[in-house]
């Protein structure tokens, strides 16, 4: 039996379909149709119900879908494994990022880590909060990177760094000249909001919340872009993290100020699939993230 085979069965799997399946190992529908066929007749039992429409998996099929991914892990990262014994930085990367993080907090880290292990090539995926969380935990990445990281099982977390959340708003907004404020000056704005399932979101009506601010949602976005274009043509008001809005400040787009009672923060960090093989190059990247931006190059 080839590793292959497993592939295709977890692709059939994920995609619910012999023709996607067949589409994306670049064999024919029969040709995954003979391998499940096959695997049955191996192992004396039925992996799938099959259905006119769809198909569904049978205790032995489930059994079979956790066994393969374990192997497909398995071989994808023993190259991990041998880098490991010989102390060698090289190899892939992947890493899940949320938005903000991505564009604004990991890119200096990347163009670092470029230039001192050219050897190791980095991915990076942008996604929702959830969707990380869920990468990480299957294996389809090797970290992840979250604001206000929450305990999961089978997940490790380690610090990344943390950012202050500031006001932000117009440049001819009443608020806009002012260096700090106190949270209870928001009270009765119109305000741009992330969606309500988003960790930052929560963390900001919490802190709204314990100190009795009403404020008036104007709307809600997914991602920080779209909150920031909101406040530029003076939909209303924001609280963001302060270092995904420097260039905006830098060129007058935007104007941020600081929350002086209560200081907000938010917190990052790094997500790790418990008991996965650690690669000499996946730990100097996590080095370099918790070492922080004071020990970038400042042209970085």
């Amino acid at each position: 039996m080839q590793v292959e085979t497993f592939k295709i069965f977890c692709d059939l799997v994920d995609t619910g379909s012999f023709s996607k399946a067949a589409a994306i190992n670049s064999i024919t529908q029969s040709a995954v149709s003979q391998q499940i066929r096959s695997l049955e007749n191996r192992y004396h039992v039925t992996l799938i119900e099959r259905g006119r429409r769809n198909f569904s998996l049978t205790p032995e099929g489930n059994a079979f879908l956790e066994a393969s991914k374990q192997i497909l892990d398995i071989y994808d990262h023993l190259g991990d494994k041998l880098h490991e014994l010989q102390n060698v930085v090289a190899g892939d990367i992947k890493i899940a990022a949320i938005y903000s993080i991505g564009l604004h907090e990991l890119p200096p880290y990347l163009k670092e880590f470029r230039r001192l292990h050219p050897n190791v090539e980095l991915h990076v995926e942008y996604r929702r909060s959830a969707e990380v969380y869920s990468l990480v935990l299957n294996g389809e990445v090797d970290l992840g990177l979250v604001s206000f990281p929450s305990k999961r099982k089978g997940l490790q977390i380690e610090p990344f760094t943390k950012d202050k959340l500031v006001v932000i708003c117009h440049p001819n907004h009443r608020l806009a000249q002012r260096k700090h404020l106190r949270i209870e000056e928001i009270e009765g704005e119109k305000f741009i909001a992330f969606e309500p399932d988003l960790p930052t979101r929560k963390v900001i009506d919490r802190y709204l919340r314990e100190h009795g601010i009403a404020i008036k949602h104007a709307m809600e976005f997914d991602n920080i872009e779209t909150v920031k274009r909101a406040v530029e043509i003076e939909n209303g008001i924001s609280i963001v993290p302060q270092n995904t809005v420097k260039q905006e400040v830098a060129n007058g787009a935007l104007a941020a100020v600081e929350i002086e009672k209560p200081e907000m923060w938010r917190p990052l960090g790094i997500l790790i699939k418990r008991n996965r093989s650690c690669s000499p190059a996946h730990k100097e990247f996590i080095a370099l993230l918790q070492k922080g931006n004071a020990e970038l190059p400042t042209n970085s």
